[in-house]
């Protein structure tokens, strides 16, 4: 039995069709953050979602003519995160979507268990990693085209590539967030990675802060090929 979306805990702001779920992240922020995350459409493409939590994005881009979707979570719908799988399974049902799901950790994604993919989401991911950089390469491995990646930035008035610590939930009292890239890092790590052309605007749910602010903003990177 999938709990009704008032008995569940949110994170992304859904269409149900009667309603709207009640998420932290509210339905202007998280349909302004898909208008750029799928700027370049998906329209054909097959979709892999790294981190899918809800299944905003993931159901997004099915909505957008995506051939085929999968979304993956652990940390969100079985580990040690706040969140479940309930609200993803509700709105799959509500929707009455073909969004695949697989329960699987970060470490685990490789070709052999959920294959190649036109485009990979890593949404909101990153930070969460205590090494960023193999986490990158873990999506990158599975992506033939474009990844975009969509993380905390810091230090961004720096001119070198360099990257900040958070220390025991100095991050949004979240002691799960470890590590903010600046942008210049974020695009070499990229680029060494092995994509050719990397493209980082900001995103539009979170205004820069300022030099000197811990959290300089939040960006969305486009990687490809």
């Amino acid at each position: 039995m999938i709990d009704h979306p008032s008995q569940t805990r949110w994170w992304h702001s859904i269409d149900l069709g009667d309603c709207w779920s009640a998420g932290v992240k509210k339905p202007a922020v998280i349909q302004a953050e898909a208008a750029v995350t799928f700027k370049d459409g998906v329209a054909g493409k097959t979709v892999l979602d790294i981190g899918a939590w809800d299944g905003f994005f993931s159901f997004e881009a099915e909505r957008l003519g995506a051939s085929r979707v999968l979304a993956t979570d652990h940390f969100c719908w079985s580990g040690p995160g706040w969140g479940t799988k309930d609200g993803f399974d509700y709105a799959h049902m509500m929707k009455k979507s073909k969004v695949e799901s697989l329960d699987i950790d970060l470490p685990q994604i490789s070709l052999e268990t959920v294959g190649l993919w036109d485009v990979v989401l890593f949404l909101g991911v990153l930070y969460h990693l205590k090494d960023p950089y193999a986490g990158l390469e873990l999506a990158a491995k599975v992506c033939s085209d474009t990844l975009i990646v969509e993380t905390v930035t810091a230090l961004n008035d720096f001119p070198e590539s360099v990257a900040r610590y958070y220390f025991k939930g100095e991050l949004n009292k979240d002691a799960t967030n470890f590590w903010a890239p600046n942008t210049l890092c974020l695009e070499l790590m990229l680029k060494e990675i092995g994509f050719s052309e990397v493209e980082i605007i900001p995103s539009p749910s979170w205004p820069a802060n300022g030099p000197g602010h811990p959290i300089s903003g939040r960006h969305i990177a486009f990687a490809k090929r």
